[in-house]
């Protein structure tokens, strides 16, 4: 097997960039980069750190990701699984990034940037639903906006339901724990009460 080993090599391989591809970066969040973050109810959050790289989703309702600047995003950090994979990377290394995803729209909003996390009360407050502030907020300093083409989502049918994968198809999570802790966790009753744990627990 052959691989590539130095970056002239790649660029042997693939050439420079287009115009098209790199006059469309910005440094923050421009007049026609905003619908984008405005209308997406989904990101990918990106991190690094001593502990690896993580690749973390996160859902909420459209446009939960606020532009408090410019130059500035803030996302709650809603509940989860208190891994805090992310979160602990971000602690000790501020590099992250944010893939938006929009239903039904080919193109996606990556922006690159450097990250705090903030517990300020007044900030925690605003993003309450149903009383239920988050418990830290994740602050994005933008270095980089820009839109990814269409390619990858349409090569993958994402947005096309006569191709969405049969649920029942996969193994379910409460399989998955079984096997891995020698069914000491998950199983049938896991799978069975997960959605309405979820449902009390989205806030």
């Amino acid at each position: 097997m052959s691989f590539i080993e130095t970056i002239a090599d790649l660029e042997a391989l693939y050439g420079s960039p287009n115009a098209a591809s790199t006059v469309k970066v910005a440094d923050h969040v421009t007049a026609l980069y905003r619908p984008f973050v405005e209308a997406s109810p989904f990101v990918a959050l990106a991190t690094s750190g001593p502990e690896g790289l993580d690749c973390s989703p996160r859902g909420d309702q459209p446009g939960f990701v606020r532009i408090e600047a410019p130059n500035r995003l803030v996302m709650p950090d809603r509940r989860g699984n208190n891994r805090c994979d992310s979160l602990r990377n971000i602690v000790v290394d501020p590099r992250a990034a944010f893939l938006f995803l929009i239903p039904g729209s080919g193109t996606c909003l990556r922006v690159n940037g450097r990250a705090r996390l903030s517990i300020d009360a007044d900030l925690l407050a605003s993003f309450a639903v149903e009383g239920k502030p988050p418990r830290c907020a994740i602050v994005l300093e933008t270095q980089a906006v820009y839109f990814q083409c269409a390619r990858a989502i349409v090569r993958s049918h994402l947005w096309d339901a006569a191709h969405h994968v049969d649920p029942a198809s996969l193994p379910t999570p409460g399989q998955i724990l079984a096997a891995m802790s020698d069914h000491q966790e998950g199983g049938e009753t896991y799978d069975r009460q997960w959605p309405a744990r979820a449902q009390a627990s989205l806030w």
